[in-house]
């Protein structure tokens, strides 16, 4: 059974809690939209999606479908289930937050990813968890053969997503990225959908 989607609108995020076995679909409604992905232990806070844990345990730069995204503690935390996109996701770059606008030249209040951690977070009354490194779905970040970074613009298209099987209890956040300084998403920030899956 599949719950009706969640919007999230452009420049938000929004928490679900999804049970162990349980699965969702993170989905790109108009294409081109980065979507910053956290996963916490929903028992334990201080257990978190852990990007360069990931890293370590599959020796690859973003997981295949069948893989698992492991927890600072490398634990299974959500398996890949499939993947309707282009592929091209991130697992390198950090979430936004108002230090990079500012570095960026932006003057006063942004929205940002780690803000939509946080305040989604305090939505469902949860607080005490560090910030980690997103998983960044449909970031398109190219890694040049000499080692630079190359931010491009997305490629996913309207309908793209990804979908995801949670290994333990877990409460998840998606932002809808607020990044437009830096051309990411493709039509500057748009709305993205959550849906629960069994």
């Amino acid at each position: 059974m599949t719950s009706e989607p969640i919007r999230v609108p452009a420049r938000q995020g929004r928490a679900i809690r999804v049970e162990a076995g349980g699965s969702f679909r993170v989905i790109d409604l108009e294409g081109g939209q980065v979507v910053d992905l956290f996963a916490f232990n929903a028992g334990d806070l201080t257990e978190h999606a852990s990007a360069e844990h990931t890293r370590v345990a599959l020796l690859r730069l973003f997981p295949r479908a069948g893989e698992s995204f492991v927890s600072n503690r490398r634990r299974p935390m959500l398996t890949l289930v499939e993947d309707r996109s282009p592929g091209r996701h991130d697992m390198l770059c950090a979430a936004c937050d108002p230090e990079r606008y500012a570095t960026l030249g932006v003057q006063g209040w942004h929205a940002s990813c780690r803000e939509n951690l946080i305040r989604a977070m305090a939505d469902l009354g949860l607080t005490g968890f560090v910030v980690p490194q997103p998983i960044n779905l449909f970031m398109n970040v190219e890694v040049r053969p000499d080692g630079g970074l190359e931010y491009r613009t997305a490629i996913s298209r309207p309908g793209d997503s990804v979908t995801l099987r949670a290994e333990l209890d877990l409460v998840v956040v998606a932002s809808a990225c607020p990044q437009d300084v830096v051309e990411i998403s493709r039509n500057g920030p748009t709305d993205i959908a959550l849906e629960l899956i069994g």
